[in-house]
């Protein structure tokens, strides 16, 4: 597994914004202690967006069938 990042837990601890920023490009990181892999972070998929013709909105079909019926 050579394409994967690691990290180790010190890094965790002091230079936690760099892991994030790896983990925000979609990157997996190996979590190492005294060079034996203790965990990997996957990064979280992103929520898919609500499109309604050319909108995109923040809620649910259910939420905004049950607005538009006024039952909010």
């Amino acid at each position: 597994m050579d394409h994967m990042k690691t990290a180790t837990v010190r890094d965790l601890r002091y230079r936690f914004p760099e892991v994030e920023a790896r983990l925000r490009e979609g990157e997996e990181v190996q979590i190492t202690k005294r060079k034996q892999v203790v965990a990997r972070l996957v990064p979280v998929k992103p929520e898919r967006a609500r499109v309604f013709g050319d909108k995109v909105v923040e809620i649910s079909g259910k939420e905004l069938v049950s607005w538009a019926r006024g039952q909010h």
